[in-house]
């Protein structure tokens, strides 16, 4: 059976931490546009999974 977390997802992608590494547990889900800020001047947030997470927009990574 393959995995069908979040980590071999196609819409998944490592989440770059302040320090430019990029953290090995947590990435960013980009299947759904991001998530709106209260503030008209804030910037979208791209939600933050990790890599054992799954939903049933999982689509298998092409390698």
């Amino acid at each position: 059976m393959s995995n069908l977390s979040c980590s071999s997802c196609a819409f998944y992608e490592d989440h770059i931490v302040n320090q430019g590494k990029a953290d090995t547990d947590k990435g960013l889900c980009r299947f759904n546009p991001p998530v709106t800020q209260p503030e008209p001047d804030a910037r979208g947030l791209w939600p933050v999974v990790t890599s054992t997470d799954w939903c049933g927009h999982f689509e298998q990574e092409e390698n």
